[in-house]
């Protein structure tokens, strides 16, 4: 059995990707797209028929409108391919703005509604800012189910649990680039992997909070450098991987561990946390690399979802 299958045992295997011709060779349930992930599949040659499309249809409308109606494009493509779910990213320029996140969301499910797609088949992902994962609770409570991504601290996992998010997305390899860079010359590679990895030990403390207390919030790993961060988190809910390390994963024949359980979890001495915004603000601002990837990650994504408008206005 490879790795893959492997890990397939213990874990929900999700393709984070907006290539969604990829798919189908590795068998996900979920999928899960961004910003950048769409802007680099719209430049190749395979999706040039795609966007064709969306722009002829959509001829005069406004870029905002075109891009919604892109990104559903795409992910009602991927869900032909795959049995679950698709998480499709509210534009990150909102991410400081509850009422328009809300906004935004409501009609991307309205658009893959006139598709014939069941809301339970999509995930909306909002960054984890305190806006953010307040339009999140909203949308929970109206029955549209989120993915809370850009997450980087044990502050906005609880907050997240606190409004009763469906899916939360800790993105493990930024934290260990943060800390990589951080401490420069000064990092020894094989004493931090595994489980000694940064991201992976926030994704582990994350897990077993939530188990402890019975918080139902889904817990997927995201933002994976290798696979050793990947085989780290095996028995968390679900794990969002690029093609290239599902390939390596496919091709893998290593032995494959569970490291993490519900049961495991009970167990331990984990005391609850929950946080009003006060508290959670000043825990972002005591976290230096959480406040420093969520800003950088927001800006990246509204970055990538500019440059796609633009795009969109050139072809």
């Amino acid at each position: 059995m490879h790795q893959l299958d492997a890990l397939k045992l213990y874990t929900t295997v999700v393709a984070d990707t907006g290539d969604f011709q990829q798919i189908s060779r590795f068998q996900p349930q979920d999928a899960t797209t961004n910003p950048s992930l769409i802007l680099k599949a719209v430049q190749m040659p395979a999706y040039q028929q795609l966007l064709q499309d969306t722009l002829a249809q959509l001829a005069g409308a406004p870029q905002d409108e075109v891009m919604d109606h892109l990104l559903v494009r795409f992910g009602c493509s991927i869900l032909a391919l795959i049995p679950g779910r698709v998480s499709t990213e509210v534009d990150a320029c909102l991410s400081f703005d509850t009422a328009a996140t809300v906004a935004r969301a409501q009609r991307i499910i309205g658009l893959y509604q006139v598709q014939g797609i069941d809301k339970a088949r999509v995930l909306i992902k909002i960054a984890s800012t305190w806006e953010g994962i307040q339009a999140a609770a909203q949308l929970e409570r109206e029955g549209i189910h989120t993915n809370l991504t850009l997450l980087f601290s044990f502050a906005q996992a609880v907050a997240c649990g606190d409004a009763g998010v469906k899916l939360i997305s800790p993105f493990v390899g930024r934290i260990y680039d943060w800390y990589k860079k951080t401490a420069g010359a000064q990092w020894v590679e094989a004493a931090n992997a595994g489980a000694n990895d940064p991201g992976v030990q926030s994704v582990r403390r994350i897990y077993n909070h939530y188990k402890k207390h019975g918080i139902a919030t889904e817990v997927m790993g995201a933002s994976f450098r290798n696979t050793g961060q990947i085989i780290a988190l095996v028995g968390c809910d679900l794990l969002t991987i690029s093609p290239d390390l599902l390939a390596q994963l496919q091709a893998g024949e290593a032995p494959v561990q569970q490291f993490l359980s519900a049961d495991l979890a009970r167990q331990m001495d984990v005391p609850a946390v929950h946080m009003n915004q006060a508290q959670f603000r000043f825990a972002m601002n005591e976290d230096a690399m959480a406040g420093d990837k969520l800003s950088e990650g927001i800006r990246a994504f509204c970055a990538d979802a500019l440059k796609l408008e633009k795009l969109l206005l050139t072809a």
